[in-house]
């Protein structure tokens, strides 16, 4: 992974030839393969692209990954490291070349910007990518931008769909594939893909769920997204029906006992004592041996 203005450079040097050191980059291309960039950042985003992966490899299929888009490297685990994301990782182990791989740190960046540009885009596929995604860049993929989006859209706008959904105790969930816009998680639906919720499931398993799920609903429906029959049976989402999931704050993890039970088993199936590892509600009560919490 490379710096925007490093990255231009061998982008143009690796896939094309440039008339004159001034011209701008054009892509050149033997492919007759639809042209997708996928954009995403955690490990549930790096699920997703493995789907693409896969699909792209087979012998009909309609399209390539081109490029990824996700976050910068940050520093992560007890090492402190600078490491890439999640994504980013995934696609260096299936040895996708790292000129491809996009880092900005902001998504209207206009280094980054030429740069997509140049790709010639002709779908984004984001999935939990964690950067907003202006005007200017919307513009670009002459198919559009489409979402993975975990939760039944229009309710659970948001950051935190699968974590809000919880929290209010749904029965029903699932996820939607929906067109992207400039407002937030508003534009036209695709598909969706329903999931009933039992009161034990935890939130990271949800979410592998719903990616895993939605993954498959992307891949059936690439073939009429490409062909822009999608787009003419989306349904527009109902704005009055709209629920908002932002993301949740450091101070939502604390517990206050004073709670109702179902409303803290809905924000917790896991309980973390300072300095202990974090355990399962069933372990947290063995644990307390008759002992008195003290607030």
């Amino acid at each position: 992974m490379l710096s925007s203005s490093v990255m231009i450079r061998r982008f143009c040097s690796f896939t094309v030839t440039a008339s004159s050191s001034s011209a701008p980059c054009t892509i050149t291309s033997n492919s007759k393969k639809k042209r997708l960039v996928f954009l995403g950042s955690p490990q549930v985003s790096a699920s997703v692209l493995d789907a693409l992966f896969n699909a792209s490899a087979a012998q009909d299929s309609l399209f390539e990954v081109t490029a990824i888009v996700t976050q910068p490297p940050t520093r992560r685990d007890r090492g402190r490291k600078v490491m890439p994301s999640p994504v980013a990782q995934h696609a260096l182990d299936r040895g996708f070349p790292s000129d491809l791989i996009f880092t900005p740190v902001k998504a209207g960046e206009e280094a980054f910007l030429s740069n997509f540009k140049a790709l010639e885009p002709e779908l984004c596929v984001t999935a939990a990518y964690g950067n907003i995604l202006p005007t200017k860049f919307l513009n670009i993929p002459s198919k559009g931008t489409v979402n993975i989006h975990p939760s039944l859209l229009p309710l659970y706008r948001g950051a935190a769909p699968v974590q809000r959904a919880l929290q209010d105790g749904v029965k029903e969930t699932g996820v939607s594939l929906a067109y992207t816009v400039r407002k937030l998680d508003a534009g036209p639906v695709i598909a969706l893909e329903r999931v009933t919720v039992d009161d034990q499931i935890k939130a990271p398993d949800l979410l592998d769920l719903l990616f895993a799920l939605g993954s498959k609903l992307l891949i059936r429906e690439l073939p009429s997204i490409f062909d822009g029959s999608a787009s003419g049976r989306a349904e527009e989402q109902d704005d009055s029906k709209a629920t908002l999931a932002p993301k949740i704050t450091p101070e939502e993890s604390w517990l206050s006992f004073d709670e109702d039970a179902q409303v803290l088993h809905n924000k917790v199936l896991e309980v973390q004592l300072p300095g202990k590892r974090a355990v399962n509600a069933a372990s947290f009560w063995n644990g307390l041996r008759g002992q008195i919490l003290k607030k």
